[in-house]
């Protein structure tokens, strides 16, 4: 059996750990990484009877009580838009770097088709924005990442802008912008998902897709481009980190260099490591080495220690 690495495609990535400074404590041996504080099951909104909620992750120092400002990670889970829950964080472990990690429920497509899930998303960036004071979280260095479907949602979420605002929740004063993307694994263009699949790819996404467009892509042209990260990408998005395995026999690696391309199209800032080896999600892609990695790129988007 292989045993997965990774081989960045920027040299950006060859950057040492220890020479950019870290949103909490870095490097630094004379001090103790941060320990963690959990507050958890906060409700943003509630739609059609349907409480969201979300968990937070929390560095936890002497320095919490002198008023400092965290920044924010906030995580979309995975399970093909229609499974999955905000318990599960495998980047939880990027508060020792000094980030809050905020993990967000969505409406699942079962239960709400496509944008319902960015609309959610978006609020809860807002809903974190205008309660910054009572979390101390920093508003001007907020994060986005997730994975599989989530990794999708994540970078949609990111690269749309001002577009797929929706109505959820209360804030709508506060921005949803977000200053650096990171998609694990995630979609890109979902016009040419299936087309790019493996048969056991195809027996995953077809069915995920018919709940999350009420259709298949080629039966709802527009709401696919909509709901495609490639389809948005203009001279204004938010550096984008790609992580993504070649052996993913679910998400197509084609769909990561669709975004990669993109994003260079217009020399937009973008990363994009391969895990060599690595399938579909797994403990290769959240090695204390890719966190710091993930931690280390969040870092120099979010412009920490200036």
């Amino acid at each position: 059996m292989r045993v997965p690495f990774t081989r960045s495609l920027t040299l950006a990535a060859l950057i040492l750990p220890g020479l950019l400074p870290d949103c909490g404590f870095g490097q630094d041996a004379d001090r103790e990484p941060p320990r963690e504080r959990t507050a958890m099951g906060i409700p943003y909104a509630e739609v059609d009877g349907q409480r969201l909620l979300f968990d937070l992750y929390l560095p936890e120092s002497g320095e919490a009580a002198s008023g400092r400002k965290w920044p924010v990670v906030v995580w979309v889970h995975g399970g093909a838009w229609r499974a999955g829950d905000r318990s599960r964080v495998p980047v939880q472990p990027l508060t020792r770097h000094g980030f809050v990690v905020a993990s967000v429920d969505y409406r699942l497509s079962p239960v709400a088709r496509f944008p319902a899930q960015v609309y959610d998303i978006k609020a809860a960036i807002r809903f974190l924005r205008a309660n910054a004071t009572t979390y101390g979280l920093d508003t001007e260095r907020f994060a986005i990442a997730g994975a599989s479907a989530g990794g999708h949602l994540a970078a949609l979420t990111g690269v749309s802008g001002q577009e797929l605002e929706g109505e959820v929740g209360d804030h709508r004063d506060q921005p949803s912008a977000v200053s650096a993307i990171v998609s694990f694994y995630g979609a890109s263009n979902l016009q040419t998902i299936l087309s790019q699949s493996t048969p056991h790819g195809l027996s995953v996404r077809v069915p995920a897709l018919q709940l999350l467009l009420g259709g298949q892509p080629d039966e709802k042209p527009d709401l696919a481009r909509l709901a495609s990260p490639v389809a948005h990408v203009d001279g204004n998005d938010p550096p984008l980190l790609l992580i993504h395995g070649d052996q993913d026999p679910q998400m197509p690696i084609n769909q990561a260099h669709e975004l990669h391309g993109a994003y260079l199209k217009l020399k937009r800032p973008v990363e994009f490591d391969v895990v060599y080896g690595a399938a579909h999600g797994g403990d290769a892609f959240y090695t204390d080495a890719m966190i710091d990695r993930v931690a280390r790129f969040l870092s120099r988007h979010l412009k920490c220690g200036r």
